[in-house]
């Protein structure tokens, strides 16, 4: 029974229903057209929800030893240089894939961050009272939309790719882990309760419900391109770049810590039964992917390309076989030579018995330092040296570091 007490704590840290007050979707106010882009220094825009957000972007690996041995971002690493977050719970981190620097000519690129932990395609405010700001118009009392900010932004200076990657929330991405960490701590090995059958879960991902997410995902894109049309772009003047979402855990067969006793959520952060760990791998990501996907074809912009992100953290992910926690390494630190290829490149699942500061429970699960990075590579890639090289493709693992301090990547 204690680990049904757990399941229970947990359930209740991380506030299984995550909106409680939805907004329009639309604008409040009209606002003015603007005049284009403005000559300058070029600009990349990032929106979306945690995966581009830099969620979990401190920790470079996992380990249950010293926080410090993995603390690459440091206490500042969300707080945008500001001293506290601008919006709580965004978690913009340092580390965020919106931070290319240079394109591929080396010359210098801006960048900004607007994404938001938690974010859906529309705006809310969540059970803990965070703001949550959606890919909308929203604009009342200073909280803002995401689309609402892109537009006053660009308004000002020369936006030449907007980077979206929305939709997971949308399908309940939260509650999802919860109740597949929840049914792995409360069956044996011998009766694994799974997740992926439950009807609380099956049911999100019918062909209705994927269709209504793909729609949601296509009204998102769609206030993008009006946000930057009511900035007085045309389509001509920009991309946008639609991300599809990683696989953050491996299939059942490559997970380094067996079904049977605990080690897999006591030591590993990843209490997930085989089938599980399968069927998010088989369906929960590539449904999502779908929807982002064929969302920004129904979208009607004509100015898309696609970053397919999928297999990115392939042989780094949480509990793959092909990689460890630092001490199961014998790497001291982060910065160690040779850490980001022994290492995971995405967080811990962290339950109420694992969690202690510095870290956060949202941060479970998502691509961190090192996987923020990678992706950072894959997103310079992509946008090339702006204008008409901006272009999509596959990102793929290499091995190593580049000259930036960033997994090498391959775009194809």
């Amino acid at each position: 029974m204690r680990f049904v007490t757990r399941v229970r704590a947990l359930a209740a840290v991380l506030g299984v229903v995550a909106a409680t007050v939805a907004v329009a979707a639309g604008p409040v106010d009209a606002q003015a057209a603007g005049d284009g882009p403005v000559p300058g220094e070029p600009w990349v825009v990032t929106l979306g929800d945690s995966a581009i957000s830099g969620e979990a972007g401190r920790w470079a690996g996992n380990t249950n030893q010293a926080s410090s041995r993995v603390d690459a971002g440091g206490a500042g690493a969300y707080d945008e240089g500001q001293g506290s977050e601008p919006i709580p719970g965004c978690h913009r981190s340092t580390a965020a894939e919106a931070h290319i620097g240079v394109d591929a000519s080396g010359d210098p690129v801006r960048s900004l961050n607007l994404a938001c932990s938690g974010a859906r395609t529309y705006s809310f405010v969540s059970d803990s009272g965070d703001w949550k700001p959606g890919l909308d118009f929203h604009n009342q009392g200073g909280r803002k939309g995401q689309a609402q900010m892109l537009q006053e932004f660009a308004s000002t200076h020369d936006v030449e790719a907007v980077t979206v990657l929305i939709g997971a929330n949308n399908f309940g991405f939260r509650d999802i882990v919860v109740q597949c960490v929840a049914n792995w701590l409360t069956s044996p090995s011998w009766w694994k309760n799974y997740c992926h059958d439950d009807a609380s879960i099956r049911n999100r991902f019918t062909a209705s419900a994927v269709e209504a997410r793909t729609n949601e995902v296509a009204g998102a894109i769609a206030n993008v391109r009006q946000a930057m049309t009511n900035a007085g772009y045309t389509d001509g003047d920009y991309t946008i770049i639609v991300q599809t979402y990683s696989s953050p855990v491996p299939r059942g067969s490559q997970f380094r810590y067996p079904e049977s006793g605990w080690t897999r959520q006591s030591i590993g952060g990843c209490g997930i039964w085989n089938r599980d760990a399968d069927w998010a791998n088989d369906t929960a990501v590539v449904r999502m992917n779908q929807a982002a996907r064929n969302g920004a074809a129904r979208s009607g912009a004509p100015n898309i390309v696609v970053l397919e992100m999928k297999d990115a953290l392939n042989g780094r992910r949480l509990c793959e076989n092909t990689v460890g926690l630092l001490e199961e390494r014998g790497i001291a630190s982060w910065q160690s030579p040779g850490a980001v290829d022994q290492t995971e490149w995405v967080s811990q699942i962290r339950t109420v018995t694992t969690l202690v500061g510095p870290y956060q429970l949202q941060e479970s699960l998502h691509p961190s330092w090192w996987g923020q990075l990678a992706l950072r590579n894959c997103l310079r890639q992509a946008y090339g040296d702006g204008d008409a090289t901006v272009r999509g493709g596959t990102c793929v693992r290499g091995n190593g570091l580049n000259a930036r301090g960033e997994p090498n990547m391959v775009l194809q």
